[in-house]
């Protein structure tokens, strides 16, 4: 009975250690976290939240080289980051795929998709998926709008339809943008992400 119990308590113990990691979601008005932590951008800069921030506010976007919902945003990726730097709200692209480092999501494969879409904003890594643990981000892509303060004001996707750009009927983060620069109270501050899962290191 008593080795029973023990193999009982021990098989427990490895369904818990092997229950994936669930992070937990930043709550809208938290203000930005890691100002200051430095991350290899594209251009093998360092660069931090600090660095990337503009009079305005700031956009932080988790998102990859791999995903086919990535792929599927890739022009919408582009003109909602045009947008946000033409209204002096800095962009930060973050790749947490920390388990596929090695492979379609190393470095040096960052560095050429990079250039592919033509990002005139920083796309750095994130390494050990330390930001997208600080910010409960789970899937990619996944967006992060904070305000001139620093507080977040919109947490989601891009639209409400990133399967399929013809049949978008609201641009979450193009409207919460233009309320935010209006001065007025985001009115959909949260919408579902969806994506691929991060690929967090085991």
């Amino acid at each position: 009975m008593k080795s029973l119990l023990s193999v009982i308590i021990l098989a427990g113990g490895l369904l818990a250690f092997s229950r994936p990691y669930k992070p937990t979601p930043m709550p809208i008005g938290t203000a930005l976290p890691n100002t200051d932590v430095k991350m290899k951008d594209v251009s093998s800069k360092m660069v931090s939240f600090a660095d990337a921030r503009k009079a305005n506010g700031l956009l932080v976007m988790f998102t990859c080289n791999t995903c086919p919902f990535v792929k599927a945003n890739q022009q919408r990726t582009r003109d909602i980051c045009s947008y946000a730097l033409n209204h002096s709200i800095g962009v930060i692209l973050l790749n947490a795929n920390e388990g596929e480092r090695g492979d379609a999501d190393s470095f040096t494969a960052m560095q050429a998709y990079a250039k592919d879409q033509q990002y005139n904003w920083y796309y750095a890594v994130d390494q050990d998926a330390k930001m997208a643990n600080a910010f409960g981000a789970s899937r990619t892509p996944e967006c992060y709008l904070f305000d001139a303060s620093g507080k977040l004001v919109y947490e989601g996707a891009i639209d409400n339809n990133p399967g399929d750009a013809a049949h978008v009927t609201r641009p979450h983060l193009h409207i919460a943008i233009d309320e935010m620069l209006g001065g007025k109270e985001v009115s959909v501050k949260e919408s579902r992400s969806v994506g691929c899962q991060i690929k967090r290191a085991a």
